[in-house]
């Protein structure tokens, strides 16, 4: 070879940078190449993963851990829908509340407003929105809390607070008195313009700030703001109604009674449960100390209300609180990673609905924690725990949710999980204190460590 070729060579090796020593070179090829075998029995599977996918052969044709008896069961009547929309907190807060109100006055197919509640509450998320970039208005837009602002300024999506602050607030009505609408079932167009609105009202808040606008200014304007936005609201959702007349019936269709509400009364009549101060939210976060309480921060549906509070503890606790609140026929607001080995035409998750591993000769190790701190799993969603299984020794065998995808999916509207799937995939439970263990009532009473808005494990359940 030529010296001076040679030489040049040697010399561009020297300075090449270390990033490009690292990526993928013929040698690592070949490896591969020869490593990954190609029998008949391989060649079958490439063809057939490649006509049906992965999933249909990946399928357990017959999982023996299905089952749909139930040692315990709280009663339900109707399965709601959320449709297109992610307000499956909203459902699964009022299927809580409902359960009680037939079970009250053995009502037949009973449901209380999800569209009054939700109303509320995007007005009140967008009043959040708008103080909490006057309250941040001297932050560079670069800053991390007013960046989260302006990427979330308002969603459909939500947790327990929402329940409690909405209608400690508001009040409920049934859903003959602000019946749903195509908007409210079909929430996508109507948060891209109302969140495009906002975003552009928090930057006008933000240039008054900047040129000296006194903060009674700022309070004047944003209500102004507030005033498109409710007039938003009416167009999409309808005028959520100050008075009503309602006349309440038996399973039977018989008529109870027939009385003239306002939704004040209405709640303090049907529910009277104080939601603020009823419950307690517990969290199975393994990736966190457990006994201990925390807080997410700007994490709530309305800026007087109530930052997410909970105390974080393990699965078994979980499940005591649970099994006690079920015995006692007392539904519960759980939320978790719902689309995790879900059997959607049985409505069944279970660690063994799928053998990806079997199929592709490989394994997934990654416990619950390690899932977390890798973004593979986090909370998705939220429904109504209602049922439990108990083996002879009291130990839970399985569960039972009512979900709001319309009765047509799933197990008639339900879902099942195994107790291992409540182990590895369900995240949070809203208990009512009766049914909690006065150690735990301790810790909820303590001063709460503050987690950041932007935690990613605790996004909005859509």
């Amino acid at each position: 070879m030529n010296r001076n070729i040679l030489f040049g060579a040697l010399l561009a090796a020297a300075v090449l940078p270390a990033w490009s020593q690292n990526g993928i070179s013929q040698e690592m090829l070949a490896r591969y190449r020869q490593a990954c075998t190609t029998t008949p029995t391989d060649k079958a599977l490439n063809n057939a993963i490649a006509v049906n996918g992965l999933k249909s052969l990946a399928t357990t044709a017959q999982n023996p851990a299905y089952d749909t008896h139930f040692s315990h069961e709280v009663k339900s009547k109707g399965i709601t829908n959320q449709q297109r929309s992610g307000r499956c907190w909203l459902f699964t807060g009022l299927n809580v509340l409902r359960a009680k109100v037939i079970a009250r006055y053995n009502l037949g197919d009973f449901q209380f407003s999800q569209n009054y509640c939700f109303f509320y509450d995007q007005l009140e998320k967008s009043n959040l929105f708008l103080q909490g970039v006057i309250d941040n208005a001297r932050k560079p837009m670069d800053d991390r809390l007013v960046e989260w602002l302006f990427k979330h300024p308002i969603s459909d999506g939500g947790q327990f607070t929402g329940i409690s602050d909405i209608i400690s607030k508001y009040g409920l009505v049934p859903a003959e008195a602000m019946p749903e609408t195509f908007c409210s079932n079909n929430t996508t167009d109507y948060a891209r313009i109302v969140s495009t609105k906002l975003r552009e009202y928090g930057l006008r808040l933000r240039q008054m700030a900047a040129q000296g606008a006194k903060a009674k200014d700022l309070q004047a304007k944003k209500e102004e703001m507030l005033e498109t936005i409710y007039r938003i609201l009416v167009r999409c959702f309808g005028v959520p109604p100050q008075q009503f007349t309602w006349t309440m019936r038996d399973a039977k269709g018989k008529v109870i009674s027939t009385k003239e509400y306002t939704p004040r009364s209405f709640y303090d009549e049907t529910v009277g449960t104080d939601l603020k101060n009823g419950y307690v939210m517990f969290m199975n976060d393994p990736t966190r100390p457990f006994y201990k309480t925390f807080q997410i921060d700007m994490d709530r549906h309305a800026y007087d209300g109530e930052n997410w509070t909970f105390v974080n503890v393990p699965a078994e606790e979980l499940k005591q609180m649970a099994i006690k609140s079920i015995q006692d026929s007392t539904m519960m607001y759980l939320s978790c990673d719902v689309s995790k080995e879900l059997d959607s035409k049985k409505g069944f998750e279970d660690a063994g609905n799928f053998l990806y591993g079997d199929l592709l000769g490989i394994d997934f190790p990654m416990d619950k924690k390690e899932r977390i701190l890798t973004f593979a799993s986090a909370s998705s969603h939220a429904m109504t725990l209602m049922a439990v299984d108990l083996a002879a020794d009291g130990k839970p065998l399985k569960w039972m949710v009512e979900n709001s995808w319309g009765s047509d999916y799933g197990y008639k509207g339900h879902i099942i999980m195994t107790d291992q799937w409540f182990d590895d995939y369900v995240f949070r439970l809203v208990v009512d204190k009766k049914y909690v263990p006065q150690k735990l009532l301790d810790l909820a009473k303590e001063k709460p460590t503050l987690l950041p808005a932007w935690d990613p494990l605790f996004a909005p359940e859509p």
